[in-house]
């Protein structure tokens, strides 16, 4: 509220705005206890201002009614109309906050696709009583950009935002960038697009329980973007990125794979089969991970593939770990000529790649160097899913050895009935059959990975020292109060932060 007054001395809207959506951001992705912090914090500002009854605090009101969220929205506009009624005094700009409409949409991409620089461009409405004029009109319309970067290889998250007001000075930059350069696009697209675009990835980056990897002014400049892409018409169902292929059926990616192999960029592999397995798990990941675009190659995307990507997430054989490497740069070749990528972009992702070869021994850890033995391995995954690795382990430790004449290594935890005897087998002593049902529907749970949060929060409490049945337990409670509501379970899971008293 004491920042609150400097609004009294701004001059425009824009500059109110964007003090208000710095202020927003200050809790942007933080947790609080007490519920989720756009209701304690944010809410709670709208009430706090409410009661003050003073011209900034009513100021401030009048710009969490645009820049809030939903419910702050709808809560700061109810109290500045009773404010405004009262007779609270406001700035002569207050009554255009918001009032903004388009006036063009732009890109600027990379060849590799790697990365869209999104420039949406607005200016005020004339208020009442002011007469339109030529173009430049000067302070009166403010025409301003607000820039978004979406990041393609971060799940099109958005990464960076910010605004500017020398509109003109910001198109020409961006046009002399790409002017005869063949790595770099720039032109001008529907409003329509640009909106599905941005609110795909603002919805990409979401309202995060971790710092998330975008830049340190993005939090500042977040509530101001989710307001303005509101100005921008609706109507594109298809969401980002832009040129986005149609989904990838499972024919359609062993067709692909065929093509691939049969190509003379694959002619020199010297092991088909394993070269066959690689890939396919190429083609997977940039079907499920890159918005169904296996054939967009990029040092980047190389680089998380390998590196980062394979290490989680698949289990590869000793054939398939020799061949990987080699296949990638097969692949790079084979994709770059289907998607026309100009020779610097292909010469550039080759080198990446070859850099690459000599990190992936050490990036990818074979997991029976571990300790486990491949039959216990082939169990745990058989969908060869090394990122469920440990939340498997967890929910199912007891898999090697006898058990009153149970011989454990022959039981599928994969399998309904094995799961129940594996389950029986981790209790000491009768059990409840409502109780073990519920310890089994977690299990299935843990199995599946559904809902993520569920292991998130067991690790959390695992972290904390806890026995690894009470921590069960707590999960049973939580799954066993929600019900079948998927939202309302995620947000339970996300709450936890200990294990309370009496658990």
């Amino acid at each position: 509220m004491q920042a609150a007054r400097e609004l009294l001395a701004v001059r425009s809207p824009l500059d109110a705005e964007l003090m208000v959506s710095d202020m927003i951001g200050a809790w942007w992705g933080r947790r609080v206890r007490g519920g989720d912090v756009e209701q304690v914090l944010g809410e709670g500002l709208v009430d706090y201002a409410a009661k003050a009854g003073t011209p900034a605090s009513l100021t401030l009101l009048i710009c969490l009614a645009y820049l809030g969220t939903a419910r702050q929205g709808a809560k700061a506009e109810g109290a500045a109309l009773a404010m405004m009624e009262s007779g609270v005094a406001r700035p002569g700009w207050a009554d255009r906050v918001g009032a903004v409409k388009p006036t063009g949409c732009y890109v600027s991409r990379d060849a590799y696709g790697d990365q869209d620089t999104v420039i949406c461009t607005f200016a005020y409405r004339f208020g009442e009583g002011e007469q339109a004029r030529p173009e430049p009109v000067g302070p009166v319309r403010e025409p301003h950009a607000l820039v978004m970067v979406v990041d393609h290889n971060m799940s099109g998250m958005a990464r960076d935002a910010w605004v500017s007001s020398h509109v003109d000075k910001l198109l020409e930059k961006a046009r002399a960038e790409a002017a005869g350069n063949p790595m770099l696009l720039f032109e001008e697209i529907e409003p329509q697009q640009a909106r599905a675009l941005l609110e795909s990835a603002m919805k990409a980056t979401g309202e995060p329980k971790t710092p998330p990897p975008v830049s340190e002014s993005y939090s500042a400049y977040h509530a101001f973007a989710r307001a303005r892409l509101k100005a921008l018409p609706p109507g594109r169902k298809r969401p980002a990125p832009l040129h986005i292929e149609a989904p990838y059926s499972r024919e359609r990616r062993a067709m692909l794979a065929a093509e691939f192999l049969a190509s003379d960029a694959a002619e020199h592999l010297s092991d088909p089969s394993a070269a066959s397995r690689c890939a396919d798990h190429i083609i997977d990941y940039g079907c499920e991970q890159d918005f169904s675009r296996p054939l967009r190659v990029s040092p980047t995307k190389c680089e998380t593939f390998l590196l980062d990507w394979l290490p989680r997430k698949v289990m590869l054989s000793t054939a398939e770990q020799e061949a990987m490497p080699h296949v990638l740069a097969a692949w790079v070749r084979f994709a770059a000529v289907r998607t026309g990528l100009p020779e610097p972009g292909l010469k550039a992702t080759l080198d990446a790649v070859w850099e690459a070869i000599g990190k992936f021994p050490e990036a990818y850890r074979d997991p029976t160097s571990f300790g486990l033995d491949l039959p216990l391995l082939e169990r745990l995954l058989p969908d060869g899913d090394l990122s469920a690795l440990a939340r498997r382990v967890f929910a199912f430790p007891f898999l090697q050895g006898v058990h009153n004449g149970v011989t454990l290594d022959d039981l599928n935890p994969a399998d309904e009935a094995d799961r129940r005897t594996l389950l029986e087998i981790d209790h000491v002593g009768p059990v409840d059959e409502e109780h073990l049902a519920w310890h089994e529907e977690i299990a299935t749970r843990l199995w599946e990975g559904d809902p993520p949060q569920l292991w998130e929060a067991a690790q959390r409490l695992l972290d904390l020292g806890h026995d690894r049945h009470d921590v069960l337990h707590v999960l049973i409670e939580i799954a066993e109060r929600i019900g079948d509501d998927p939202d309302e379970l995620a947000a339970a899971l996300d709450d936890i932060a200990d294990i309370p008293d009496g658990i």
